[in-house]
């Protein structure tokens, strides 16, 4: 849905990574809202990861996606927040289902894992893939009561 709000946000390991994918949402006619990094100087990538868990979690933006080396240490801080399901994927069949089956609402990779080219079919397919509801929606609920 190009109609949806993403935040992107990156540390200094998934600068790069993240200046691409921000450029090819926007052209792609996405609403991007990019929150930094804005160099490959270090940063400590937990403040990045919560001000994208925070503005997703609070509605202000549907989606976000994080970048970091490998994507693990985002997804673990954005996790820490209520009504954030937050997924690391290297492939696109994960970035499928985690959204069919799981809602997902903040996408996670890293620089040092995944590609380019990869990395914009797996948000191609993550952006585009919508969550199915029905038997997985119990299972959703349950997850965000924790």
């Amino acid at each position: 849905m190009l109609s949806e709000k993403i935040i992107i946000g990156s540390d200094h390991a998934g600068f790069c990574l993240k200046q691409q994918i921000r450029d090819y949402l926007i052209n792609k006619g996405y609403v991007v809202f990019d929150i930094g990094t804005n160099s490959a100087e270090p940063v400590d990538y937990p403040l990045i990861a919560k001000s994208v868990a925070e503005k997703v979690a609070s509605s202000e933006y549907q989606k976000g996606i994080l970048i970091c080396g490998t994507g693990v240490g985002m997804s673990i801080c954005a996790n820490r927040f209520k009504n954030i399901r937050a997924v690391v994927c290297s492939d696109t069949t994960s970035a499928k289902f985690s959204r069919e089956h799981n809602n997902t609402n903040i996408l996670c990779f890293g620089q040092r894992i995944v590609g380019e080219y990869l990395a914009k079919d797996i948000c191609d397919i993550w952006l585009n893939t919508q969550f199915k509801g029905d038997r997985h929606l119990k299972r959703v609920l349950m997850i965000d009561d924790l």
